[in-house]
């Protein structure tokens, strides 16, 4: 089980968002670069950005402060937002991103994700962030008709490294996370699914760590780490502690 640390970026601050909803974020270090040599300082193993501006410009717009830190740290990094097109996945992969994570485009333009997936292996991953079911799309701002499952199902078999799977519901308000349903989705798909939104304290890894959750490749830590409400020490020794027993 990996416990990702967020960076979400928005005019080039690391920022906490509630529900997904651009006008009631909160900034939380006006240095992202600095931020990500915290994370790595304090232990954890790899790290989750997003664009929030690039998901809803469909295009990269934080780029300056994504590059900053990939030369912060030596980290495995994860980025979603506004990777649109195969050239803008092939630029951030160039640049030291170790996997990409394509959601808006996952819904409207699969098979992007499967060329892709198919030119860069184990170096795609799929974003899925639903809303009472339904996926989410250009920065949470749009609600599609298709389901997180049928979404998923698509890519069963085209090289896709993960799933993440968002509760917008629940996402920075410190509610838990959404593990039935992360777990039903993993449980459906024979890809590796990652839990994210709400995550609140220890519980929530706790939780993640029981046999039902074995399926489930991480979670998405955000708010619960920049507000003190789950220390990482503890969390990432739980973390060691269970991998050093299985």
């Amino acid at each position: 089980m990996i416990l990702f640390p967020a960076i979400d970026l928005k005019d080039g601050r690391c920022v906490r968002l509630e529900q997904g909803d651009m006008a009631r974020a909160t900034v939380f270090n006006l240095d992202p670069a600095a931020q990500a040599e915290s994370f790595a300082a304090q232990g954890f193993e790899y790290l989750h950005v997003v664009d929030l501006d690039g998901a809803f410009a469909g295009k990269p717009v934080n780029a300056q402060a994504v590059e900053a830190m990939l030369r912060a740290v030596t980290m495995p990094v994860q980025l979603g937002g506004g990777i649109r097109d195969l050239k803008t996945v092939e630029a951030w992969l160039d640049k030291g991103i170790t996997r990409v994570i394509i959601g808006t485009a996952a819904v409207r333009d699969p098979g992007l994700v499967k060329s892709a997936a198919k030119k860069f292996p184990a170096r795609v991953a799929v974003g899925l962030d639903a809303r009472d079911g339904k996926v989410a799309v250009e920065g949470w701002a749009e609600t599609s008709e298709v389901t997180a499952l049928e979404i998923a199902q698509r890519f069963e078999d085209a090289g896709v490294t993960a799933i993440i799977f968002t509760d917008i519901a629940r996402d920075g308000l410190l509610k838990g996370l959404n593990l039935e349903a992360t777990i039903a989705l993993a449980d459906a798909i024979s890809l590796p699914v990652i839990a994210s939104g709400g995550l609140a304290s220890i519980d929530d890894v706790k939780a993640m760590l029981t046999p039902r959750a074995k399926k489930l490749e991480g979670a998405i830590a955000g708010r619960a780490l920049y507000d003190g409400r789950l220390d990482p020490a503890a969390a990432l020794a739980l973390i060691r502690s269970a991998r050093a027993a299985a």
